[in-house]
């Protein structure tokens, strides 16, 4: 069953506050997100494993670490998953990037996707599906089929905040994959919004309405 991660990280925590806060400016907004983003990513990325290699310092040889296994794709979900983009690459900055852009069809209320690219060896890859909020776990659903029908063997999900709904739909739906929060929220409300939540993160991300 996959596992669910809330990281109590001091540094998370405090940025939280300034990204929930509704007076925080759009630029100030976009920058605390690159930062938990980036933060997330140090503890998101404990377990990959190492192999040990040799190095010639200036003074002598070493036995030292490198990551081993498997490479890293980010899949950002379109369009406030690219907010959290640039802070995960700063540590992982070999990672190739994917988008996935996803709407449901008001009739069918199926979902269909509007825009998908991918790097080309996603079956090799461990992929970190990226959105800020984790709210109904519909698009993450749908992204993380997405990922599945095309060969992707090897998934986890990172949200800064998400409501136990949402987590409910993807570990009921997809077991094997992890999830990482910075903070797991009360509930959904009548209109699907989190509670108490950070607003629209596209909108404020991107200075929209």
């Amino acid at each position: 069953m996959g596992n669910v991660f809330v990281f109590d990280h001091p540094l998370i925590q405090h940025k939280l506050t300034y990204i929930r806060d509704k007076n925080t400016g759009t630029k100030e907004f976009r920058e605390l997100v690159d930062e938990v983003a980036m933060l997330m990513a140090f503890e998101i990325t404990r377990d990959l494993p190492l192999q040990e290699v040799e190095v010639e310092t200036p003074v002598t040889t070493a036995k030292s670490k490198t990551l081993a296994g498997k490479k890293i794709g980010l899949v950002p979900i379109l369009r406030a998953g690219i907010g959290m983009v640039d802070g995960v690459r700063k540590l992982i900055p070999a990672a190739k990037v994917g988008h996935v852009g996803l709407y449901r069809d008001p009739e069918t209320l199926k979902p269909v996707e509007y825009y998908i690219k991918l790097p080309s060896d996603i079956n090799e890859r461990e992929l970190i599906v990226i959105d800020p909020m984790l709210a109904t776990g519909g698009s993450a659903n749908d992204a993380i089929h997405s990922l599945k029908k095309r060969g992707a063997k090897n998934i986890r999900l990172m949200c800064i905040i998400a409501a136990p709904e949402g987590v409910e739909v993807i570990k009921k739906d997809h077991p094997d994959v992890d999830i990482y929060l910075a903070a797991m929220d009360e509930k959904l409300d009548e209109h699907g919004y989190i509670i108490p939540g950070l607003g629209d993160a596209g909108d404020r991300l991107f200075g929209t309405k």
